[in-house]
């Protein structure tokens, strides 16, 4: 079974920041995609519950006013508990900002803000308090496309040691060509790549059409929680974005020997 000694301390408000700890803690009813076909693929592989040290639900940014002048920490916890990493996803820019600053009391030496919609997102503000409190701040977008990153040690620790992040796929071959095995190395952190990886086996990877379809329909269904709104650094949605980012793990892990 994984296991990790960070600790992780998480601030929502939407669906995606459930579906996250969700995956996670990885309960038996977590993942119930499959239906009665069910063959229990994530038992017994991994719960990070022991890692999860706080849990705040946040006011949705659509019921808080446009800007938040006074009293911004009504809004926030009062108490946040010690860890190593905080993830932010989907609360009001000036709750943000103000969590920012407050995060280093806390101990907590990174934060990841997924991006799972278009937004206008302070982040070059985030950027600037974030070096000042020498904590590291990493912006996926969306969340499936988290990386190591050497300048990012806490953030690269998460991601290699929780196994999310930009999904990562094993995948075996029988003499005709199908896929006869999908081991799932590193898991969008929505848990969908674990889906996917059940829903292609049996396809003939010489017959890409097919395979691209059943791929792009799994990943939808799941549901991939990423926006369908397009966004501008993209130029595309970001959903699309999270789609290319499965396909492509399934690519290199039928062509291992051609990925750069």
């Amino acid at each position: 079974m994984l296991k990790s000694d960070l600790d992780l301390v998480f601030f929502y408000s939407g669906s995606f920041g459930e579906r996250v700890i969700g995956n996670l803690i990885n309960y038996s009813t977590f993942c119930v995609s499959c239906a009665e076909a069910c063959t229990y693929c994530r038992e017994d592989k991994f719960n990070f519950s022991g890692n999860i040290k706080g849990i705040f639900k946040l006011p949705e940014p659509i019921t808080l006013p446009e800007f938040i002048e006074d009293n911004v920490e009504d809004y926030l916890p009062k108490n946040i508990p010690k860890a190593d990493i905080a993830i932010v996803s989907e609360i009001h820019n000036d709750l943000l900002l103000e969590l920012s600053h407050l995060l280093k009391k806390s101990e907590i030496g990174a934060i990841i803000i997924p991006i799972e919609t278009p937004s206008q997102l302070a982040m070059s503000q985030i950027m600037d308090i974030c070096q000042k409190e020498e904590i590291e701040v990493a912006f996926p977008k969306p969340f499936c496309a988290l990386d190591p990153d050497e300048d990012m040690p806490l953030i690269s620790r998460f991601v290699d040691e929780f196994q999310i992040g930009k999904p990562k796929l094993k995948i075996r071959l029988d003499s005709d060509r199908k896929i006869v095995s999908a081991d799932v190395l590193k898991s969008a952190p929505c848990g969908s790549t674990w889906f996917v990886a059940k829903q292609i086996l049996g396809f003939d990877v010489d017959d890409q059409r097919e395979l691209w379809n059943r791929v792009s329909e799994s990943h939808h269904s799941y549901p991939c929680t990423a926006g369908m709104q397009k966004d501008w650094e993209l130029k595309d949605t970001i959903l699309h974005k999270a789609g290319y980012l499965i396909r492509e793990a399934v690519e290199d892990a039928i062509h291992p020997d051609d990925k750069e």
